[in-house]
């Protein structure tokens, strides 16, 4: 049985991966099916970032679980595929989010 740390974890995890664009959408990108400024592809992934912020906030969360859910290197892969830019609103907001928490964590 999982504890109740590790639950928090998952249901972070899980909540952010419901609407993850990089699992099957960004392979359309890739595959020329689906180009990164498409409306149905933004209209996901600002459903994603706002989903992100959100699950960060999920009560019980370590700083080593905040580590794990750092969305740097998913931004990052979205940022090289043109579907996001460095300086989106979504992503500086989920960055200074997830900044402000892991400092506020490891202040604890």
């Amino acid at each position: 049985m999982a504890t109740p740390d590790e639950q928090a974890v998952q249901r972070a995890i899980s909540s952010i991966a419901q609407s993850d664009p990089l699992i099957k959408l960004l392979q359309q990108v890739r595959l020329g099916r689906m180009k990164p400024t498409d409306a149905g592809l933004r209209a996901v992934t600002e459903s994603w970032l706002g989903t992100y912020e959100k699950a960060l906030t999920t009560d019980g969360l370590t700083p080593s679980d905040l580590r794990r859910l750092n969305p740097t290197p998913r931004m990052a892969v979205l940022i090289d595929a043109g579907v996001l830019t460095d300086d989106h609103q979504g992503v500086t907001s989920l960055k200074a989010s997830f900044n402000r928490l892991l400092s506020h964590a490891d202040s604890e």
